[in-house]
This record gives C-alpha cells, sequence and structure tokens, in this order.
C-alpha cells in the first residue's frame, strides 16, 4: 500500500458539505470525524448525516468514530456503506469482536489510539485490524498542532506491522500539514489524514497533489536508506 491522503471534512464549511466533498475529489477517502460528545468534548455528525455524505461523496468514506460505546454504533456505520470504520481502543469493549464484525459487513477495520495510549497492547491483535490510527493531536477539535511526542509510538507500531508481515495501514491523524509531513512519513506512517491543511487552501486539490508528492518522495528516500 503507497502513500494515502485523505483529508477531513471536519475542516470543511459545513454549509456546502456537497461542494466541499467535491473539493477532495482526488483524494483516497474522505476521512469523516464522528463526535458525541461524551468520549470527547464536541458533537458533530451521526448516522444521518454520514448517510447523506456517503450518497453524494465522490470518493469511500474513513468514518472515524470518536464515540462511547462503538461496539453497539459502530456496525451502523458500516452497514451505512463506510468503506473503512475505525474505532478507538479506549471505548470498545471487545475490540476483537468489533474488529471481526466490521468485517463481516464489508468494511475496512481500524482501531485508534488517544497521543497517551500505547500502542504495545495492539501488536499481539494485528491481524485482526486493516488499519491502525495513531492520534498526534487529542481528539475532539481540528486545528491543533502536531504533537512530536507520538512520532517514537508511530514508529514502534510500523515495527511491529512490519515484522508481522501483514498489509495494514498506519495513519495518522492531527496537524499534519506539508511542515510535519516528513516526520510522518519517516516514523511509518502511509495514511495521512489533513484537514486544515488541505481545507485552509486557496486549492484543496492542489493541497492534496503537494501533500502526496511529499510523502511519496520521503517514502522513497526513507526506502532508499535502509
Amino acid at each position: 500500500m503507497g502513500i494515502h491522503i485523505n483529508p477531513s471534512i471536519l475542516s470543511a464549511d459545513f454549509a456546502q458539505l456537497g461542494a466541499e466533498l467535491q473539493r477532495i475529489s482526488t483524494a483516497d477517502m474522505a476521512h469523516v470525524d464522528v463526535m458525541d460528545n461524551s468520549f470527547v468534548p464536541n458533537l458533530t455528525f451521526g448516522p444521518p448525516v454520514v448517510e447523506r455524505i456517503r450518497a453524494v461523496s465522490p470518493v469511500p468514506l474513513d468514518a472515524h468514530l470518536m464515540i462511547a460505546d462503538p461496539d453497539r454504533w459502530a456496525p451502523q456505520y458500516a452497514d451505512l456503506g463506510c468503506a473503512s470504520v475505525t474505532f478507538h481502543l479506549e471505548a470498545a469493549a471487545a475490540p476483537v469482536r468489533l474488529a471481526r464484525e466490521l468485517r463481516a459487513l464489508g468494511a475496512r477495520a481500524s482501531v485508534a489510539v488517544r497521543p497517551a495510549t500505547p500502542v504495545e497492547p495492539l501488536i499481539d491483535l494485528l491481524p485482526e485490524f486493516d488499519q491502525v490510527l495513531i492520534m498526534t493531536v487529542e481528539p475532539g477539535f481540528g486545528g491543533q498542532k502536531f504533537l512530536d511526542v507520538c512520532l517514537p509510538k508511530i514508529t514502534r507500531m510500523r515495527q511491529a506491522i512490519s515484522a508481522s508481515g501483514l498489509d495494514i495501514a498506519l495513519q495518522v491523524d492531527g496537524g499534519v500539514s506539508e511542515s510535519t509531513v516528513d516526520r510522518v512519513v519517516d516514523a511509518g506512517a502511509n495514511v495521512l489524514v489533513a484537514g486544515s491543511a488541505v481545507y485552509g487552501a486557496e486549492s484543496a486539490e492542489a493541497a492534496i497533489a503537494s501533500l502526496r508528492t511529499r510523502a511519496e518522495e520521503r517514502a522513497e528516500e526513507r526506502a532508499g536508506s535502509r
């Protein structure tokens, strides 16, 4: 799997969401942040809105569920047709069972960890997941500053994925921009979520292309230095 750029629509203009989705038609997926004002102190979308987003989006949906009780609610987002569904390890009662249910419903199963949550508990469970998401800001709001303290954790997870021999994506979400892309790719991430870096640009398409080009070049440099 190469580099993927998944813009977060949390930074989009919600009053023009259909048009805002068209702005990122060259992305790999649209990252949809579902927040319930319980697991995180913010409230965004629920299933009815995600269903409409799915209907008009030019790219598949990458649903990031920052919600309490994902064991109950996450399968509904797979049913709605989200291509990838991410739930938080901190919130799930039975993460393996939930991942298997998401896969059975046709979605990629992804698990996320907050900045202070260690990745080591996930290492033995890697075969159950299609993606691991490492948050590089505290979840809840867009536009936050990238937390460099998370870089060693990204590196450890990349090493574990490589050792497993599995094709598992390693996603980073939070503060990804032109100024941080080199660091996250060097650490081993290959799926980059960018919100304000894309939607804050005059041309979202140009911003996506620039991030993709820089990330691919850095990944090639990293591979060549091994």
